[in-house]
C-alpha cells in the first residue's frame, strides 16, 4: 500500500480545533491520510512520557510514522568527539522510534566542509560502518535507518551516493528527497524517464524489497547554482518537481513507497493533492 502523510502540521490543523500533536493521528485518520513524520531536526525535545502516549496514538489509528533525526548529524566530520555525537544522535532517535511505534528514521548523513568529495565520502563510509555496528549492538535492528538524497552540492547525498551507501546493510533504506534531487539537477526532473533512470539504479544495486518500500520526500523547491534554497508549495509554478510523473513510476514499478510532503504551509494539502494524483493514474491505467 502506498502511504501519503505530511511532516509537520499545517494550518489547517489548528483551524479545524485541534491544538497539540497529540491530536494529529486523529487529524490525519479524518481527513484520510496514512503517515507522518515528526521531525526531531532541531534536536530531542519531546519528553519520554509524551513519547510514548504518541505512540500509543500513532498505532490506534493506524498511522504509519518517520522520525527526522538531528540536521546536525555529520559523518564526515573529522573531529571523532563530533562523531561519536552524530552516533548517539542517531541512537537517541531509535530509542524514540521504538516509544513511538515508528519503523523509520531519516537522516541527514554528511556535509563535505573543507574536505575533497573522496575524503568525505569516505569518512561517511567508514563512520557508517561503526554506527551501525553500534545500533546492533543495541538491539535496533528491527528498524531502518533510511539516509536522505540531499540538495546542495555541499552535502553527501546524490542519489548514487545515496543508495551505494544503503547496500552496506539491511537496515539502510533510501530516503528519495525528489525536490531535492532535482535542485542538484539544475531543474531537469521532469518527466517518468527521469524517475525511472533514478529507480532503475535502486533496483539493480538495492534489489526489490528496500526500492518497492523506499521512503519519499516530495515537495517543490525553490533552487540556485549551490542548489536548494527553500521549500515551496505545490501549487508553485516557477519551480518543481512535479508529482504526476512519479505517480506513473508508483504504479508501473508497482512501488509501496511512504509519500512525505514537506511543503512550506500546505504539506496535509498537497498530500491529500498527492494522493489524488496517485490515485487518478490508478483509474486512468487499470
Amino acid at each position: 500500500m502506498v502511504k501519503f502523510g505530511p511532516s509537520g502540521t499545517s494550518p489547517i490543523f489548528y483551524d479545524a480545533g485541534y491544538k497539540i500533536t497529540l491530536d494529529v493521528p486523529n487529524w490525519l485518520n479524518n481527513i484520510g491520510l496514512q503517515a507522518y513524520e515528526y521531525s526531531f531536526g532541531a534536536g530531542y525535545r519531546l519528553s519520554l512520557e509524551k513519547a510514548q502516549n504518541f505512540g500509543i496514538e500513532f498505532e490506534k489509528y493506524k498511522i504509519s510514522l518517520s522520525l527526522h533525526a538531528p540536521y546536525y548529524i555529520n559523518f564526515a566530520n573529522p573531529d571523532n568527539i563530533m562523531i561519536e555525537k552524530s552516533f548517539s544522535y542517531v541512537l537517541r532517535g531509535f530509542e524514540y522510534l521504538k516509544m513511538m511505534k515508528g519503523k523509520k528514521l531519516v537522516v541527514h548523513l554528511a556535509t563535505q566542509g573543507k574536505l575533497s568529495r573522496d575524503e568525505a565520502l569516505f569518512l561517511t563510509s567508514k563512520n557508517l560502518d561503526d554506527c551501525l555496528r553500534r545500533i546492533y549492538e543495541n538491539n535496533f535492528e528491527n528498524f531502518y535507518l533510511c539516509p536522505e538524497t540531499m540538495g546542495k552540492f555541499s552535502q553527501i547525498g546524490n542519489y548514487k551516493e545515496i543508495i551505494d551507501l544503503c547496500v552496506k546493510d539491511k537496515i539502510l533504506m533510501p530516503t528519495f528527497d525528489f525536490g531535492h534531487i532535482n535542485c542538484l539537477l539544475g531543474g531537469e526532473l521532469k518527466n517518468k524517464d527521469d524517475y525511472k533512470r533514478i529507480f532503475d539504479y535502486s533496483f539493480e544495486k538495492l534489489g526489490e524489497f528496500k526500492t518497492k518500500n523506499c521512503h519519499i520526500h516530495f515537495s517543490k523547491i525553490q533552487f540556485s547554482a549551490k542548489g536548494e534554497i527553500r521549500h515551496l508549495n505545490y501549487d508553485d509554478e516557477n519551480f518543481g518537481p512535479s508529482f504526476e510523473p512519479f505517480a506513473e513510476i508508483i504504479y508501473d514499478y508497482e512501488l509501496t513507497p511512504t509519500v512525505i510532503c514537506e511543503s512550506k504551509n500546505f504539506m496535509a494539502e498537497d498530500a491529500l493533492t498527492f494522493q489524488s494524483i496517485y490515485n487518478q493514474v490508478k483509474t486512468m491505467k487499470n
